[in-house]
């Protein structure tokens, strides 16, 4: 869950007058539908609304506002950037099933994780499981890979060998970390088990419409691996930055 949380401040300025003389007083302004009184605005953000009116604003740019013309359409503007790109996340697949599994030959499953953002900080999407992969009713577990030579739930290793064993996954596409070099490349999922911090998976300082990347689960199992139902629940979270 993303909350945000807004803060108004109210700056409450008291006048001693002295001098009644050359007093200045700034206008009214008003309409059918409100009046605001000594209108001295100094600073102010938020969305204020009533049953006649909605008020977006934008403070400290020089150049907000709607520009168009034949070839194109610019809105410029802290206020257009939540209108134009609410933030949303999917993923295309909520259960993945390796089926029956074959010693020394890995088993691959994929999804698609797709964000939307419109903030002016981007995003984050984070990934964790609660456990490796295990037997509910027994201690039996396919361990988290350590890829060929070695890696870790921070960064991907080349992951080929049909000797090692385990669980990983790659990712693909946009906004991916750099170390998934290729298809070959993995990483175990941060163990919360373990006490280890979910890990950046997907991010940008953008904003963006529709970015996607895949993920690619594997799993690779020993001749002596003990035979059941193997399970665990892989978490990403979403995380918008305004």
């Amino acid at each position: 869950m993303s909350k945000l949380l807004l803060t108004i401040s109210v700056l409450s300025t008291l006048y001693l007058v002295l001098c009644a003389s050359n007093v200045h007083a700034q206008g009214v302004i008003q309409s059918p539908n409100y009046v605001i009184q000594m209108p001295n605005l100094n600073s102010g953000a938020g969305i204020p609304t009533s049953s006649h009116y909605g008020i977006s604003t934008t403070i400290g740019q020089t150049a907000q506002g709607l520009a168009s013309s034949s070839g194109y359409l610019v809105k410029s503007g802290f206020q257009y950037i939540y209108s134009i790109i609410p933030f949303s996340f999917s993923i295309s697949s909520v259960s993945i099933n390796f089926g029956n599994l074959i010693p020394q030959t890995a088993a691959t499953a994929s999804g698609t994780l797709t964000v939307s953002s419109g903030g002016a900080g981007g995003y984050q999407v984070k990934a964790s499981e609660n456990h490796p992969l295990k037997i509910s009713s027994s201690a039996s577990t396919i361990p988290n890979t350590n890829c060929d030579t070695a890696c870790t739930n921070t960064t991907a290793g080349v992951w080929s060998l049909t000797t090692k064993y385990g669980f990983g996954f790659n990712m693909s596409g946009n906004d991916i970390p750099a170390d998934f070099t290729d298809l070959t490349y993995f990483r175990p999922f941060a163990d919360r088990d373990s006490s280890e911090n979910p890990q950046v998976v997907m991010s940008s300082i953008y904003v963006g419409r529709g970015r996607q990347s895949t993920v690619t689960y594997k799993v690779n199992i020993s001749g002596v691996q003990p035979a059941g139902i193997y399970n665990n629940i892989i978490t990403f979270t979403a995380i918008p930055s305004y």
